[in-house]
C-alpha cells in the first residue's frame, strides 16, 4: 500500500514542476516512513509536513523536491545541510552527491537520524551536534548548502564556507508569514546573486551557542 502511495506522490511531484529525474529517483528511493513516528506512517506519502518532535517537522515532499532541484547538484559535490532534523532531506541529498555534511543542534534528533541513516545503509552522510549557524568550517569549502530552518539572512560565516561557484538554498524571513525560499549563487565577481523562488513556512533557525539539549 505504501509503495503505491509513493508512486502516486512521485507522479504528483512531477506534475507540480519537479522535472529533474535524478531528484525524483532519489525521492523514490528513500522510504519516508522510516523518518517519521509510526503513528504518522499512513501519511508518509501525502504531500504534507509532519511533526518529528522538539517543535520540528519533516518538510512536505514537494518542498524537499523543489529545494533539492534548485541546488543543481552534481555527483562529485560536497553539500552542507544546516539542520539535520529527522535525516530525510540528508538521505535524499545523499543519493545525488559525493558527501553530505549535516549539523543539528538537538542531540536527540541527531541520535535518531543517525540510527535511521545507518539502518538504511546510507554511508555518505556525516553529521555532528552543534550550532548550524556556524556551519562546519573544518570541512569547508562546500559546493552546495541547504538551510532547513528560516533565518533573517544567511550568516556571513556560512557564505564564507562556499566554493567560488557555490549555491545556497535557504528560507528567508522573520516570521512564518513572510518567509520565501531564496536561491543564492556565488558569482565570479565574488558577489552573491539572489533569486526569490516561492513562499514557504519553516521553523526559525535558533541563534547562538547551544547547551546540552539531549533531554529536550
Amino acid at each position: 500500500m505504501l509503495e503505491a502511495r509513493k508512486i502516486r506522490l512521485v507522479m504528483e511531484l512531477r506534475q507540480q514542476g519537479i522535472t529533474d529525474q535524478a531528484v525524483l529517483s532519489a525521492i523514490e528511493r528513500v522510504p519516508r516512513e522510516a523518518f517519521i513516528p509510526e503513528s504518522f506512517h499512513d501519511q508518509a506519502y501525502e504531500n504534507t509536513a509532519l511533526p518529528i518532535g522538539h517543535g520540528q517537522t519533516i518538510s512536505q515532499p514537494s518542498v524537499v523536491g523543489f529545494m533539492t532541484q534548485a541546488l543543481e547538484i552534481g555527483s562529485r559535490m560536497k553539500i552542507l545541510e544546516v539542520g539535520t532534523g529527522c535525516g530525510y532531506q540528508a538521505a535524499v541529498l545523499a543519493g545525488l552527491c559525493r558527501r553530505v555534511y549535516s549539523v543539528e543542534r538537538f542531540r536527540e534528533l541527531l541520535r535518531s537520524s543517525d540510527a535511521r541513516l545507518r539502518d538504511l545503509r546510507i554511508n555518505n552522510v556525516t553529521t555532528k551536534w552543534g550550532d548550524g549557524g556556524a556551519g562546519w568550517p573544518e570541512q569547508a569549502p562546500f559546493d552546495r548548502m541547504i538551510l532547513t530552518a528560516a533565518a533573517k539572512e544567511v550568516p556571513k560565516v556560512l557564505l564564507d564556507q562556499m566554493t567560488d561557484d557555490g549555491i545556497i538554498i535557504a528560507p528567508i524571513g522573520t516570521t512564518t508569514h513572510d518567509q520565501s525560499l531564496v536561491k543564492f549563487r556565488h558569482l565570479p565577481s565574488g558577489e552573491w546573486d539572489s533569486e526569490e523562488l516561492w513562499p514557504v513556512r519553516f521553523v526559525p533557525m535558533l541563534d547562538g551557542t547551544i547547551g546540552d539539549t539531549s533531554n529536550q
